[in-house]
């Protein structure tokens, strides 16, 4: 009886040390791994192939916009052209960022960040010809993405001028016009009756 109490004992402890063996090799390889980093595996069709963009044909605030957002994280973004930021914003760089206006400018451009942000990547291959997709946008504004037959993107009725342009994980998009909810829009527009 005696010697069935210290077989069990026996058969006890090395079973023990065999499962904590087990876990340690377990957890020391996990750590090897993940130490270790692996590469991450491209998704083929949905791999991006975006040219890194260069400062001066976004300009400075699509720059600014772009700075707001942390790179190591995916998002797209669809920014409007020099000339979008002139023609509907009322916004020049010699003007804009001096003085009292700085803060003001900051404050819009946070806000267009917000509905023309998404987070996710999407690239244009992602977007399918003759479909319309939606997503919503960083302050919850629906945009609706669509491909024209030349290959442009149309995403809320504005239109795209270039494409698939990167920094870090971030796809930007430069669009001929500004991406923005009904009731900022005319919080931006000159008021006509000014003058009145």
């Amino acid at each position: 009886m005696e010697l069935t109490k210290k077989r069990r004992g026996h058969i006890l402890k090395n079973s023990i040390c065999f499962v904590l063996v087990v876990v340690s090799v377990c957890c020391l390889s996990i750590l090897i791994f993940s130490m270790l980093r692996l590469p991450d595996v491209s998704l083929g069709s949905t791999s991006i192939r975006g040219e890194a963009f260069r400062r001066e044909e976004i300009g400075k605030f699509a720059e600014m916009m772009i700075e707001m957002l942390p790179e190591d994280l995916a998002f797209t973004i669809f920014v409007p052209s020099v000339k979008a930021f002139d023609r509907e914003l009322k916004l020049q760089v010699n003007d804009s960022l001096v003085g009292d206006n700085v803060n003001n400018t900051y404050a819009i451009l946070s806000r267009i960040l917000g509905f023309s942000a998404v987070p996710r990547t999407l690239s244009s291959i992602m977007v399918p010809f003759g479909e319309e997709i939606s997503y919503d946008s960083l302050s919850g504004l629906t945009l609706y993405i669509s491909k024209s037959s030349d290959g442009k993107l149309l995403v809320n009725r504005v239109e795209s001028e270039k494409l698939d342009l990167k920094k870090g994980k971030i796809v930007i998009h430069i669009m001929d016009g500004v991406i923005m909810d009904a009731e900022f829009e005319q919080s931006v527009q000159p008021d006509y009756n000014e003058g009145d």
